[in-house]
């Protein structure tokens, strides 16, 4: 029987546990250091770092991953290379990682990328605004034509506010009947408004036919009942029963509009990108002004709700809403503009 050859065995724990204790021992220094600054900016961020000890940051976060490539490469002790990993982990965190604060992305968002991306729609929140006032004309004109027209445009309203209702029955419906409570057809309208706001937007993957007829309809429904509060001779007063609110109300909804039409239109024409890319660029811009939308739609609710109990002269309440008119069309193509207006979505802002 021949002598087997030995097999090759691995070195001996305590042999492993010298050569870790060794590299550690020349190198522990650094990384003490480097978790003593992790700890400093964890704690007072790095705001409380001096110039020497910001350079140096990124010097021992170096020297630390060069420590665990070499822990790696040669086997050293497992609880050596798992601590090294979390030490490194937390470093590049604060090396390479966003430093932006709660601040800081309020801030550029409400003063670039808000406003940016509503410019970025200028064409097709145009042409929501075209399909609106349409869809209000022809409301108007189908029902001054033939009033049975209302009853098919509108179906199921409430019994108070049809085309035989009396003035007194109109004017309870918009709220000013006494008392505080949000009145039934305000109510009706907010829900409508903020379902059509987010209907319009969702819809445009479909090629923006949907967002088209929701628009037009929307605007038809609008028209049809101005002509009724119109024929009645309470028109004025309803026009400014809505413009209060409906001034911010209506524009959230054409800007939700323009961010279906916005993904419809990348969805066609993709341009240069593909068609993948095209519509993650529009998702994100259209992604930006749907949570402005949501801000706006708020803004309206406060309006309806607290205007409608405190203000009641109808001359004061069309001036509230050309105020806020005026104040949404001054932000969106004034604020954000100049050199250091660059939005999220990696174009330079508009000079």
């Amino acid at each position: 029987m021949t002598d087997q050859p030995i097999p090759h065995t691995a070195a001996p724990k305590p042999v492993l546990r010298l050569k870790s204790q060794k590299f550690r021992e020349a190198r522990q220094g650094d990384w003490r250091a480097l978790s003593s600054q992790l700890d400093k900016v964890e704690k007072r961020g790095l705001g409380s770092f001096s110039i020497e000890e910001l350079l140096n940051l990124p010097v021992l976060y170096r020297s630390a991953m060069s420590s665990l490539s070499m822990a790696q490469s040669i086997s050293l002790d497992r609880n050596m290379i798992t601590y090294l990993q979390a030490l490194c982990v937390r470093a590049y965190v604060y090396v390479y990682g966003p430093q932006t604060r709660l601040k800081d992305v309020l801030k550029g968002f409400f003063i670039h990328a808000w406003p940016s991306a509503v410019r970025q729609l200028a064409r097709e929140i145009a042409l929501t605004f075209t399909i609106f006032v349409t869809g209000i004309l022809a409301g108007w004109l189908l029902c001054s034509h033939d009033s049975s027209w209302y009853g098919l445009l509108l179906p199921g309203e409430q019994g108070s506010r049809d085309v035989g209702s009396s003035a007194a029955e109109l004017r309870k419906t918009i709220g000013d009947g006494g008392d505080h409570a949000l009145s039934p057809f305000a109510v009706f309208l907010m829900t409508h408004n903020v379902g059509v706001a987010i209907s319009t937007f969702a819809l445009g993957a479909f090629f923006g036919l949907p967002t088209f007829a929701l628009i037009l309809y929307t605007g038809i429904t609008m028209g049809a009942m101005v002509w009724l509060f119109a024929q009645k001779g309470m028109g004025v007063e309803f026009a400014g029963w809505l413009t209060i609110h409906g001034t911010t109300e209506l524009f959230a909804i054409i800007i939700a509009g323009a961010c279906g039409f916005h993904i419809a239109r990348r969805l066609m024409f993709p341009g240069d990108a593909s068609r993948r890319t095209a519509l993650a660029e529009a998702g994100l811009l259209t992604g930006t002004a749907m949570i402005g939308v949501a801000i706006m739609l708020t803004i309206a609710g406060c309006l309806e709700g607290i205007g409608r109990q405190t203000i009641t002269d109808t001359m004061v309440r069309f001036a509230i809403g050309l105020v806020m008119l005026t104040i949404w069309c001054l932000y969106f193509t004034g604020v954000g503009r100049g050199k250091a207006a660059t939005d999220r979505f990696g174009k330079s802002g508009d000079a």
